[in-house]
């Protein structure tokens, strides 16, 4: 019974380079949610250790800038800073993330404690957490709310039997085996479209299944899901027998699987069949029915998108080549991992042991009322934003945001218009696709309305399993559907932003429009070099490696010339070598070709940042120096604090493995080394460690 996240989100390109995806339904697999632009994530009750924004004692000046420039402006910071029993990674996104769920803390505790209309926003939020806060209820409950699906896999007898439980539990989000969202046709942006996809294991990626280095990890895992079916109810032995069952069918799974990098590619993971197509593809069950059952109207469309058809291929020969018993084994273990976040103490915290201290790191749990939080901002994100915006975001911010961004965008439109290795013939459409941009600030047009949402005072399983069904069929009745462009992929208190190619429009949300990425107090050099750099990311996306393959109505085609691609990919080369170069922990480098659409993204925006600050200045009296530095440093040197994070090891090591997104110490100064400005700002020369030879530095934008 997992929890079905709305929107595009696994077409957006988002700058943080959080995403916990254990949190996110098996149903859909790690391709389908991918961050296009996004930041960082989680964040804990203690404060930042100092200030949250911009500040000197962030940097450690005993550090010369020409030497080590990240640790120049953010090692104060890193020597300072005790990392969180509750985090495997935190950085400046999450220590502002931390403030606001403090905010939203308040407005629950606020919300819950009082008595309102039935079926009124403020009733659905508050009953909502204040279940989710009933540990109590919870525990007592025992495994007794999810019997009824339990019951439903113990029952199957055949295939038959199990596509048909398979859709029952598709409703709400859980059975698994493949991946199912419907969004828009990256070819015809203006519909919505059911895509099909690789899903329904459990480890990060397929490398997790086979590499040798992650042996303990398979080795972990089987020892989790052993634990979870004894405290089902099965004896050690039938667990241990169990968890062997998993971890074969799931790596016989990942076996067709695409690697985190083959799966960026957009266009290779294009592939649109008839109905017929698809019935032949998966022919081991009636796949068709099995959709239609879960809540498709199949008679809304005439075709499917997938995006590993070999995957599917791979799960059809499997379908008649294990048992029905490994089958009903795979639903239970789904089952109860999809829902353990719901059920009593003992299944939740064993989740939590394999997906956030085994895999991650992390040693201890969130406070309860933080993850209350979450999953209420999870659940009903808009019904809370609407209360979090009317509080925490002041109309100022907006119109300040939309000056920096108009000043961004003009800085963007001039490059498009005057780059030298653009054709005129490319350069044209270019142009019309920019002229065609859209920014969104603060939170949407038009609030998501959650009155069908039945949501009770008694059972947080309950009120967890009437989102995920009402997230499921919210998302099916898009199918054939006009797509509703001015829809958001992130709730209003999110720490991120985003870039939606489909659209062609950036999205920021209130949440992010705080220090230290976006300050009244601050001077517009720190502004400019945190947000303004932010804003320019999630603008660059639009023509990053994959962004650029999207035409001015979101179209996924190509609309370059073979030599313009060529000179581009030339470019993207060597961005993606000098990437290559940075280690990340003794042995283990980046991969630069899986993070070259982040660092393209990083790479332009700091750079129209720049000028669109300097542009700002102009007419101005020369700024004085702040703190001692110049408004140029202080622009280079908010940039740099933007990205300071710690990793414990093991959510590094993953990061690196899986991410689109660089380690932010190497994000904090990849982009950097490629500007002038900032040599000439820091008088860094030929012979200093932090020099780059004009000729091996990168220009794209």
């Amino acid at each position: 019974m997992p929890f079905i996240p709305s929107g595009d989100r696994w077409l957006r390109r988002s700058c943080s380079g959080r995403r916990p995806w254990h949190n996110f339904p098996p149903m859909i697999p790690p391709r389908l949610i991918p961050l296009a632009g996004a930041l960082l994530a989680a964040c804990t009750l203690a404060a930042d250790p100092v200030p949250a924004g911009f500040s000197v004692k962030h940097m450690d000046l005993s550090v010369d800038p020409r030497v080590d420039f990240a640790k120049f402006a953010a090692g104060g910071w890193y020597k300072q800073f005790e990392m969180p029993a509750d985090k495997s990674r935190f950085g400046a996104f999450d220590a502002l993330e931390g403030k606001n769920w403090r905010d939203l803390k308040a407005i629950l505790e606020e919300v819950s404690a009082e008595t309102h209309p039935a079926g009124s926003i403020r009733q659905k939020v508050g009953d909502y957490f204040s279940t989710a806060m009933d540990t109590a209820a919870i525990d007592a409950a025992g495994l007794t709310p999810l019997q009824p699906e339990l019951d439903l896999i113990a029952g199957i007898e055949n295939l038959a039997d199990f596509a048909r439980v398979v859709s029952q539990l598709r409703q709400t989000g859980g059975g698994g085996l493949f991946g199912q969202f419907v969004t828009a046709d990256q070819k015809q942006s203006d519909l919505n479209a059911l895509y099909l996809g690789q899903g329904g294991f459990s480890l990060p990626s397929r490398d997790y299944y086979f590499a040798d280095q992650f042996a303990k990890i398979r080795e972990e895992f089987a020892n989790h899901v052993a634990k979870m079916f004894e405290l089902a109810g099965d004896s050690p032995e039938a667990a241990e027998a169990g968890a062997a069952v998993i971890l074969s069918l799931e790596t016989a799974l990942a076996e067709n699987a695409k690697t985190p990098l083959e799966l960026r590619d957009r266009l290779a993971n294009y592939n649109r069949l008839s109905r017929a197509e698809l019935a032949a593809l998966v022919s081991a069950i009636p796949v068709l029915d099995l959709l239609r059952d879960s809540g498709l109207d199949l008679s809304a469309t005439d075709y499917v998108i997938v995006g590993q058809p070999k995957f599917l291929e791979g799960l059809n020969t499997l379908l008649t080549a294990r048992p029905i018993e490994d089958w009903k084994t795979y639903l239970r273990y789904r089952t109860l991992i999809g829902a353990a976040s719901a059920l009593a103490r003992p299944f939740d915290e064993e989740s939590f042991r394999f997906y956030s201290t085994v895999l991650q790191g992390t040693p201890q749990m969130e406070p309860r009322w933080q993850r209350a939080a979450r999953w209420t901002d999870r659940a009903l994100g808009e019904a809370l934003g609407e209360i979090y915006v009317a509080r925490h975001y002041p109309p100022e911010a907006k119109a300040r945001m939309d000056e920096m961004i108009g000043n961004i965008k003009a800085v963007m439109r001039d490059r498009l218009a005057h780059l030298e290795w653009m054709s005129p013939e490319t350069r044209e459409k270019a142009l019309a696709k920019f002229d065609r941009f859209v920014a969104r600030i603060g939170y949407p047009d038009k609030w998501r309305d959650y009155s069908s949402v039945n949501i009770v005072a008694t059972s947080y399983y309950d009120n967890a399993r009437a989102v995920a069904r009402y997230s499921v069929r919210y998302n099916q009745a898009k199918l054939g559907q006009p797509v509703d462009k001015g829809e958001w992929a992130m709730t209003p208190p999110t720490v991120n932003a985003y870039f939606q190619p489909t659209a062609n429009q950036i999205v920021f949300p209130a949440g992010i429009l705080q220090p230290p990425f976006f300050d009244f107090t601050m001077d517009d050099a720190v502004n400019y070099g945190c947000i303004g750099g932010v804003i320019g990311h999630e603008i660059t996306h639009g023509f990053d490696d994959q962004g650029r393959r999207y035409d001015a109505d979101g179209n996924l085609t190509d609309w370059w010339t073979e030599e313009d691609a060529a000179k581009f990919q030339a470019r993207a080369q060597k961005l993606i070598e000098q990437f290559n170069g940075y280690e990340a922990l003794p042995g283990l480098y980046i991969n630069g070709a899986l993070a070259l659409g982040e660092n393209i993204a990083d790479l332009g925006g700091v750079s129209i940042a720049y000028e669109a600050f300097q542009r700002s200045l102009a007419g101005k009296p020369r700024p004085e120096k702040i703190d001692g530095f110049t408004a140029e440093q202080r622009f280079f040197i908010s940039w740099a604090q933007g990205w300071r994070t710690a990793y414990r090891d093991d959510a590094l090591r993953r990061q690196v493995m899986v991410g689109p997104h660089a380690p932010g110490q190497f994000r904090a100064v990849g982009a950097l080394v490629n500007q002038p400005e900032f040599f000439e700002a820091f008088d860094i020369k030929e012979g200093d460690p932090m020099w780059r030879a004009p000729g091996e530095r990168v220009k794209i934008w």
